[in-house]
Protein backbone atom coordinates (compact mmCIF):
# COMPACT_ATOMS: atom_id res chain seq x y z
CA UNK A 1 0.00 0.00 0.00
CA UNK A 2 1.42 3.37 -0.59
CA UNK A 3 1.12 6.10 1.79
CA UNK A 4 1.43 9.74 2.35
CA UNK A 5 5.23 10.85 0.90
CA UNK A 6 7.20 12.18 3.92
CA UNK A 7 10.94 13.49 4.23
CA UNK A 8 13.60 11.01 5.45
CA UNK A 9 15.22 12.60 8.29
CA UNK A 10 12.74 15.47 9.23
CA UNK A 11 13.78 15.38 12.97
CA UNK A 12 17.34 15.81 12.18
CA UNK A 13 16.73 19.68 10.00
CA UNK A 14 15.07 22.82 11.52
CA UNK A 15 13.93 24.07 8.62
CA UNK A 16 12.19 21.22 7.91
CA UNK A 17 10.38 21.11 11.49
CA UNK A 18 9.64 24.81 10.98
CA UNK A 19 7.65 23.32 8.09
CA UNK A 20 5.94 20.67 9.43
CA UNK A 21 4.70 23.21 12.37
CA UNK A 22 3.55 25.91 9.16
CA UNK A 23 1.69 23.11 7.95
CA UNK A 24 0.33 22.10 11.24
CA UNK A 25 -0.53 25.59 11.92
CA UNK A 26 -2.40 26.04 8.79
CA UNK A 27 -5.04 22.79 10.01
CA UNK A 28 -5.02 24.08 13.20
CA UNK A 29 -6.45 27.61 11.75
CA UNK A 30 -8.76 25.27 9.61
CA UNK A 31 -10.05 23.13 12.26
CA UNK A 32 -10.41 26.29 14.81
CA UNK A 33 -13.27 27.82 12.40
CA UNK A 34 -15.43 25.09 13.66
CA UNK A 35 -15.11 26.28 17.67
CA UNK A 36 -12.15 26.62 19.57
CA UNK A 37 -12.51 23.87 22.46
CA UNK A 38 -10.67 20.94 21.21
CA UNK A 39 -12.90 18.94 23.49
CA UNK A 40 -15.78 20.45 21.96
CA UNK A 41 -14.68 20.13 18.33
CA UNK A 42 -13.08 16.50 17.36
CA UNK A 43 -11.07 17.71 14.22
CA UNK A 44 -9.14 20.17 16.50
CA UNK A 45 -8.45 18.29 19.42
CA UNK A 46 -6.68 15.55 17.01
CA UNK A 47 -4.38 18.07 14.78
CA UNK A 48 -3.44 19.56 18.31
CA UNK A 49 -2.45 16.00 19.30
CA UNK A 50 -0.05 16.23 15.87
CA UNK A 51 0.78 19.49 17.36
CA UNK A 52 2.13 18.50 20.70
CA UNK A 53 3.72 14.80 19.27
CA UNK A 54 6.14 16.65 17.31
CA UNK A 55 6.24 19.40 20.07
CA UNK A 56 4.74 22.54 18.45
CA UNK A 57 5.62 25.64 20.72
CA UNK A 58 2.44 26.81 22.99
CA UNK A 59 2.09 29.62 21.94
CA UNK A 60 2.38 28.87 17.93
CA UNK A 61 -0.55 26.32 18.67
CA UNK A 62 -2.68 29.15 20.86
CA UNK A 63 -1.85 31.87 18.31
CA UNK A 64 -3.40 29.54 15.33
CA UNK A 65 -6.19 28.44 17.29
CA UNK A 66 -7.37 31.99 18.10
CA UNK A 67 -6.37 32.79 14.77
CA UNK A 68 -8.78 30.26 13.39
CA UNK A 69 -11.39 31.02 15.55
CA UNK A 70 -11.66 34.37 15.01
CA UNK A 71 -10.21 35.86 18.09
CA UNK A 72 -7.69 38.40 17.39
CA UNK A 73 -9.29 40.25 14.69
CA UNK A 74 -6.94 38.89 11.93
CA UNK A 75 -8.85 37.34 8.95
CA UNK A 76 -8.08 33.85 7.37
CA UNK A 77 -8.78 32.70 4.20
CA UNK A 78 -7.33 30.11 2.57
CA UNK A 79 -8.18 27.88 -0.41
CA UNK A 80 -8.00 24.71 -1.86
CA UNK A 81 -5.93 23.30 -4.63
CA UNK A 82 -5.14 20.20 -5.92
CA UNK A 83 -2.18 19.79 -8.51
CA UNK A 84 -1.52 16.46 -10.58
CA UNK A 85 1.78 15.17 -12.25
CA UNK A 86 4.15 13.61 -12.51
CA UNK A 87 8.07 13.11 -10.56
CA UNK A 88 10.86 12.45 -12.69
CA UNK A 89 10.77 8.94 -14.28
CA UNK A 90 6.88 8.74 -14.73
CA UNK A 91 6.16 8.78 -10.69
CA UNK A 92 2.53 9.86 -10.78
CA UNK A 93 2.23 12.75 -7.58
CA UNK A 94 -0.73 14.23 -6.22
CA UNK A 95 -0.40 17.89 -5.02
CA UNK A 96 -2.95 19.32 -1.72
CA UNK A 97 -2.42 23.06 -1.38
CA UNK A 98 -3.63 25.63 1.21
CA UNK A 99 -2.85 28.95 -0.48
CA UNK A 100 -4.19 32.57 0.96
CA UNK A 101 -2.75 33.50 -2.90
CA UNK A 102 -4.21 30.90 -5.52
CA UNK A 103 -2.01 32.72 -8.68
CA UNK A 104 1.37 32.65 -6.65
CA UNK A 105 0.71 28.59 -5.90
CA UNK A 106 0.05 28.03 -9.38
CA UNK A 107 3.16 30.00 -10.87
CA UNK A 108 4.87 27.86 -8.22
CA UNK A 109 3.85 24.29 -9.22
CA UNK A 110 4.70 25.42 -13.02
CA UNK A 111 8.44 26.18 -11.56
CA UNK A 112 8.61 23.14 -9.30
CA UNK A 113 7.30 21.03 -11.58
CA UNK A 114 9.90 21.52 -14.47
CA UNK A 115 11.79 18.65 -13.22
CA UNK A 116 8.67 16.84 -13.93
CA UNK A 117 5.38 16.99 -16.18
CA UNK A 118 2.65 19.17 -14.61
CA UNK A 119 -0.33 17.24 -15.52
CA UNK A 120 -4.23 18.83 -16.21
CA UNK A 121 -7.20 17.82 -13.83
CA UNK A 122 -7.56 14.10 -13.67
CA UNK A 123 -4.55 13.33 -15.83
CA UNK A 124 -3.04 11.69 -12.66
CA UNK A 125 -6.16 11.49 -10.20
CA UNK A 126 -7.71 8.28 -11.86
CA UNK A 127 -4.61 6.20 -10.63
CA UNK A 128 -5.46 7.09 -6.75
CA UNK A 129 -8.12 6.05 -5.03
CA UNK A 130 -9.40 9.29 -2.33
CA UNK A 131 -9.52 8.02 0.77
CA UNK A 132 -9.63 8.42 4.45
CA UNK A 133 -6.60 7.76 6.49
CA UNK A 134 -6.34 7.54 9.94
CA UNK A 135 -2.68 6.73 11.56
CA UNK A 136 -3.52 5.17 15.26
CA UNK A 137 -1.08 3.72 17.58
CA UNK A 138 -1.93 0.56 19.94
CA UNK A 139 -3.17 2.01 22.96
CA UNK A 140 -3.49 -1.64 24.92
CA UNK A 141 -0.83 -4.44 24.70
CA UNK A 142 -2.06 -6.81 22.13
CA UNK A 143 -4.61 -4.93 20.11
CA UNK A 144 -5.25 -6.84 16.67
CA UNK A 145 -5.42 -4.01 14.07
CA UNK A 146 -7.45 -6.34 11.73
CA UNK A 147 -10.05 -6.97 14.25
CA UNK A 148 -10.25 -2.91 15.45
CA UNK A 149 -10.46 -2.49 10.77
CA UNK A 150 -13.21 -4.76 10.71
CA UNK A 151 -15.35 -3.27 13.91
CA UNK A 152 -14.75 -0.10 13.36
CA UNK A 153 -15.40 0.14 9.45
CA UNK A 154 -12.10 0.52 8.11
CA UNK A 155 -11.44 -0.75 4.58
CA UNK A 156 -8.12 -1.84 4.45
CA UNK A 157 -4.98 -0.90 7.30
CA UNK A 158 -1.11 -1.16 6.82
CA UNK A 159 1.98 -0.70 8.99
CA UNK A 160 3.09 2.71 9.31
CA UNK A 161 6.28 4.10 11.01
CA UNK A 162 6.95 3.48 14.95
CA UNK A 163 4.55 1.15 15.57
CA UNK A 164 1.15 2.90 14.12
CA UNK A 165 -0.71 1.46 11.98
CA UNK A 166 -2.49 3.06 9.06
CA UNK A 167 -6.26 2.14 8.59
CA UNK A 168 -8.02 3.42 5.16
CA UNK A 169 -11.68 3.90 5.02
CA UNK A 170 -13.95 5.08 2.35
CA UNK A 171 -13.99 9.36 2.56
CA UNK A 172 -17.46 9.46 4.00
CA UNK A 173 -16.91 6.82 7.21
CA UNK A 174 -13.45 8.27 8.30
CA UNK A 175 -15.04 10.04 11.51
CA UNK A 176 -17.19 7.20 11.89
CA UNK A 177 -14.08 4.98 12.23
CA UNK A 178 -11.84 7.16 14.04
CA UNK A 179 -14.43 7.07 16.82
CA UNK A 180 -14.55 3.75 16.93
CA UNK A 181 -10.83 2.80 16.92
CA UNK A 182 -10.48 3.58 20.32
CA UNK A 183 -13.38 0.87 21.38
CA UNK A 184 -10.84 -1.34 19.59
CA UNK A 185 -7.47 -0.85 21.51
CA UNK A 186 -6.40 1.85 19.40
CA UNK A 187 -5.16 5.33 20.04
CA UNK A 188 -5.84 8.03 16.99
CA UNK A 189 -3.21 9.98 16.10
CA UNK A 190 -4.07 11.88 13.02
CA UNK A 191 -6.84 11.69 10.76
CA UNK A 192 -7.37 12.90 6.98
CA UNK A 193 -8.36 12.52 3.40
CA UNK A 194 -5.99 11.63 1.15
CA UNK A 195 -4.52 9.80 -2.03
CA UNK A 196 -3.45 6.17 -2.16
CA UNK A 197 -2.16 5.03 -6.07
CA UNK A 198 -3.62 2.04 -7.19
CA UNK A 199 -0.72 0.76 -8.83
CA UNK A 200 2.26 1.93 -6.26
CA UNK A 201 5.95 1.89 -8.49
CA UNK A 202 8.65 -0.37 -6.75
CA UNK A 203 11.70 1.90 -5.78
CA UNK A 204 13.18 -1.54 -6.45
CA UNK A 205 12.84 -0.99 -10.26
CA UNK A 206 14.33 2.82 -10.43
CA UNK A 207 18.34 3.04 -9.86
CA UNK A 208 19.48 4.57 -7.02
CA UNK A 209 20.47 7.65 -9.01
CA UNK A 210 16.98 7.58 -10.47
CA UNK A 211 15.59 7.42 -6.68
CA UNK A 212 17.50 10.29 -5.57
CA UNK A 213 15.70 12.49 -8.22
CA UNK A 214 12.30 11.13 -7.23
CA UNK A 215 13.08 12.02 -3.35
CA UNK A 216 14.68 15.29 -4.43
CA UNK A 217 11.78 16.62 -6.28
CA UNK A 218 9.22 15.29 -4.39
CA UNK A 219 11.42 17.39 -1.05
CA UNK A 220 11.11 20.02 -3.13
CA UNK A 221 7.70 20.48 -3.55
CA UNK A 222 7.17 19.04 0.23
CA UNK A 223 9.11 22.10 1.43
CA UNK A 224 7.03 25.04 -0.72
CA UNK A 225 4.88 27.51 2.06
CA UNK A 226 1.38 26.35 -0.18
CA UNK A 227 1.67 22.84 -0.55
CA UNK A 228 0.43 20.65 2.73
CA UNK A 229 0.62 17.07 1.58
CA UNK A 230 2.67 15.35 -1.32
CA UNK A 231 1.01 11.64 -2.36
CA UNK A 232 3.35 10.14 -4.37
CA UNK A 233 2.89 6.92 -6.74
CA UNK A 234 5.26 4.79 -4.56
CA UNK A 235 5.22 1.70 -2.91
CA UNK A 236 6.32 1.57 0.66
Amino acid sequence: MGAQWKAKHKDLAANAKGQLFGKLAKDIMIAARHGADPAANARLRLVVEQARKVSMPKETLERAIKKGAGLTGEAVHFEHALYEGFAPHRVPVMVECLTDNVNRAASEMRVLFRKGQLGSSGSVAWDFDHVGMIEAEPAVAGSDPEMAAIEAGAQDFAAAEEGATMFLTAPADLDLVSRGLPAQGFTVLSAKLGYVPKNPIDPASLSAEQLDEVEVFLAALDANEDVQNVFAGLQG
